[in-house]
């Protein structure tokens, strides 16, 4: 006998749209066989006619497919022993057209199903789930994502559970959030620009598990972090979310965070994915300016701004990507299928899903200027590669949209299905499907844990980056008895961008000082009476600047015209130097400044960035020689805005010559000082055999020639001498932090696949090409010990 209970699984529209045959499959209850039926005309006086297996209907009706079943007869997608793939398809196979677009949508949270919310991106630690407000937006088809809501685990279950059950195939919610360098109020690290600082790829690692765990314990199981964006432009507000200018250093660095946050499974309880974004190209806009247009060729696109991107796909398995808000040469990153799936997916095979950043969509329509209504918009960023939209649009709207794409041929079915898919993978890959609920009393043991907080301390130690110490100023004495303490950041703990400054134990220069020497006496003056601020330096020893930015001068939306100190601390600075007390200048900052006069006059410069929680207790262990700064520039310091770009690795025919500079940076990628010295020698390269597709190996001994142990960042750069098409005087092809005692040494070996030194060549190929290579070993991008190889591929 026929089941009597059937659920729509999927529509198919046939036949000319003035009289429409509409094949519509239905699944069975429980335990019952695939039926199908069709429907003839329109509205409720259609005719529905069905059998067992088959199609009514002849030549170019659909054919009947047997239900897939799991285990104990459980639908497949539910068996969690089976192929991922196979559940997805099989997923797929049953959902209808509404609710495969309710998978492409992110919905706020906060805002929107909870009772109570402390901000627009928060839920109140005591708010509850509103069930009646959750059926008003969701209804009964589920829910893609889920952002802005950062809830604690019994919220995020409670959701989950309602969500579950409240739709008829059971897919769970997938909560994102943001993770840049801190999850929610957990605990703050330094921002991703003082992390490019360290060089070190453990530590990314630990940085990327203690926050990736923390957001998994509170059922968040994906991250939006890392930014593997260049920093192209110091002008760029969000220059401080990047690791640097240099695209192995990110391309390491961000690897080192995902694995840590991925592990070896996402489907654990301390796994999350982890997001790289944004994709691509958008740390190099025009002038600056946020969203600009980017201008570059394919090869400079390819042989600079991706191999970050290729680096997270191919090695870090990532399962999320984010494109980005920019154009490149005219076309927008959300209409983009040449990146989005020529290059993303089938060359680099990535199998995850693409998320817009909030607004890249419906910039389509109002900004670009390539879709001529709202509908062309969504229809093109699905089309073009997009996945899942940063609810840009109103949530009926794009739901709607797609599915009148759908009907009118403008949007493939397999575009919308290669999107649920994706979505779907994710999902199923956390586990989500088998455990979706997340144990209330990990977060507990994970939140804040002590691991964490050590982690978060070690990663601001080993991002303070000494510019000068002429005279050997530093370290300072622990016996000084009176300490000056003068600039609008002495008193502050500066976080940067997408961390809240009221989290974390915001532990300032000043605190930083007074906790290291309780004994002295340390003044501070925020500066802004210069008079009051040169009569305390007056009356003190040393005299500490804290000077640079703050959250609303960098970050998101916060570009610059000029890169000097900002308001009155360039005056400040030099009237307090004007005493002639012993001074060092402390730097919290976003982006590179320009310090010209800072550079000449002032004998100790340190560089701290935005160095999280601990970043005053790091601060001062650094300057009264509790520990050694190894910290070494991710970026260049220009002298002047005049002279941008000034990133290291520019062609041979840039040129450097002003009438009023010598265009050289002030401070080279790369560099940085220590309270010990060290020697590079014996610089060694192995070239493979000829026909080959050996490594390149590389050897040099870094010894300790100082009186006191550091760490070194021993950096190797490469060029091929002469190449098919210009390449860049140098580049970055290994590193490696090492510590050494003093009259300490150590070989450090680098291995170079010869894919890496591949050019992008005139055919619009990758080469690797026969010729001479020189090899650069040492401290900084102006490394001098070089050696020659001969390369035959």
């Amino acid at each position: 006998m026929m089941r009597s209970l059937f659920e729509p699984v999927s529509v198919l529209d046939r036949g000319p749209s003035a009289r429409r045959l509409r094949w519509i499959r239905f699944q069975g209850d429980a335990g019952g066989p695939c039926r199908f039926g069709s429907v003839v005309g329109r509205g409720y006086g259609a005719v529905l006619l069905v059998s067992a297996g088959i199609a009514l209907f002849g030549a170019g009706s659909l054919k009947a497919q047997p239900v897939r079943r799991g285990a104990h007869g459980t639908p497949l997608y539910r068996d969690a022993h089976a192929p991922m793939e196979e559940r997805v398809n099989d997923l797929l196979s049953r959902m209808t057209l509404e609710e495969k677009v309710r998978q492409l949508d992110m919905y706020a949270g906060a805002t929107t199903i909870m009772s109570s919310f402390t901000d627009k991106t928060h839920a109140a630690a005591d708010a509850t789930f509103v069930p009646l407000k959750a059926q008003e937006v969701w209804g009964d088809l589920g829910v893609g994502s889920i952002h802005d809501l950062n809830p604690t685990p019994e919220q995020s279950n409670a959701i989950q559970r309602w969500v579950i059950a409240h739709n008829r195939l059971g897919i769970p919610a997938l909560f994102i959030e943001e993770g840049l360098h801190g999850f929610n109020t957990g605990t703050v690290f330094p921002a991703p620009l003082g992390l490019g600082d360290t060089w070190d790829r453990d530590l990314l690692r630990e940085t990327g598990s203690s926050i990736g765990s923390e957001a998994r314990a509170t059922g968040v199981a994906m991250i939006l972090a890392p930014v593997l964006n260049l920093a192209r432009d110091p002008r760029w507000g969000r220059v401080e979310e990047t690791y640097g200018e240099d695209p192995y250093l990110a391309g390491q660095l961000g690897l080192g965070f995902i694995d840590g946050a991925q592990g070896d499974s996402l489907a654990t309880d301390h796994t999350v994915v982890a997001e790289p974004k944004h994709f691509a190209a958008y740390g190099a806009p025009e002038a600056g300016t946020n969203t600009s247009p980017v201008d570059m060729g394919e090869r400079e696109l390819r042989m600079v701004m991706l191999p970050p991107f290729e680096t997270a796909v191919r090695q870090g398995h990532v399962m999320s990507v984010m494109a980005a808000y920019n154009e490149i040469d005219g076309v927008p990153m959300t209409a983009n299928p040449f990146l989005l799936k020529t290059v993303l997916r089938q060359e680099w095979g990535f199998n995850g899903f693409v998320l817009s950043d909030l607004g890249a969509i419906d910039n389509l329509y109002r900004v670009h200027k390539v879709a001529a209504t709202v509908q062309d918009a969504a229809c093109m960023a699905i089309r073009s590669g997009v996945d899942m939209q940063f609810y840009d649009l109103p949530h009926s709207v794009f739901e709607k949209d797609l599915i009148g794409c759908i009907h009118d041929g403008s949007l493939a079915e397999m575009d919308l299905d290669r999107a649920v898919r994706s979505v779907l993978r994710v999902k199923f890959a956390l586990g989500l499907f088998d455990h979706p609920f997340v144990d209330p009393n990990l977060n507990e043991r994970t939140y804040r844990s002590p691991a964490h907080l050590a982690a978060s301390l070690q990663a601001a130690l080993e991002s303070m980056t000494l510019l000068k110490n002429d005279d050997h100023l530093l370290p300072l004495s622990r016996s000084t008895q009176r300490i000056a303490v003068i600039g609008p950041n002495g008193d502050k703990a500066q976080y940067g961008d997408y961390e809240n400054q009221a989290n974390g134990r915001k532990i300032s220069l000043l605190q930083g000082v007074r906790d290291l020497l309780p004994q002295a006496t340390v003044t501070f003056d925020d500066g802004k009476d210069i008079d009051s601020a040169i009569a305390k330096a007056n009356k003190a020893q040393v005299v500490i600047m804290g000077l640079g930015e703050w959250q609303g001068i960098s970050g998101e939306g916060f570009d610059r015209s000029n890169l000097g100190l900002p308001g009155d601390q360039e005056k400040l600075l030099e009237a307090v130097a004007a005493t002639g007390k012993p001074m060092v200048l402390v730097l919290e900052n976003g982006r590179p400044l320009t310090i010209g006069w800072a550079a000449k006059h002032v004998p100790a410069i340190l560089e701290a960035w935005y160095p999280g929680e601990f970043g005053g207790k790091a601060i001062a262990e650094t300057l009264f020689g509790e520990y050694d700064p190894g910290g070494h520039l991710a970026i260049s310091f220009p002298q002047t805005v005049g002279q941008l770009p000034d990133d290291y690795d520019a062609d041979p025919s840039r040129v450097y010559r002003y009438v009023d500079s010598d265009g050289k940076p002030l401070f080279p990628f790369g560099f940085g000082l220590s309270y010990t010295t060290f020697r590079f020698d014996h610089l060694v390269v192995d070239a493979p055999a000829a026909g080959s597709n050996g490594d390149v190996d590389v050897a040099v001994d870094v010894t300790n020639t100082g009186k006191a142990a550091g760490d070194e960042v021993a950096q190797l750069y490469v060029r091929e001498d002469v190449s098919s098409v210009e390449t860049p005087l140098r580049s970055l092809a290994g590193f490696s932090r090492i510590h050494l005692e003093p009259g300490q040494r150590k070989t450090v070996m680098f291995r170079v696949p010869q894919r890496q030194l591949a050019v992008w060549n005139a055919e619009s190929r990758w080469a690797v090409e026969p010729g001479v290579y020189t090899v650069w070993a040492g401290d900084s991008s102006l490394a001098s010990l070089s050696a020659q190889f001969t390369l035959k591929p």
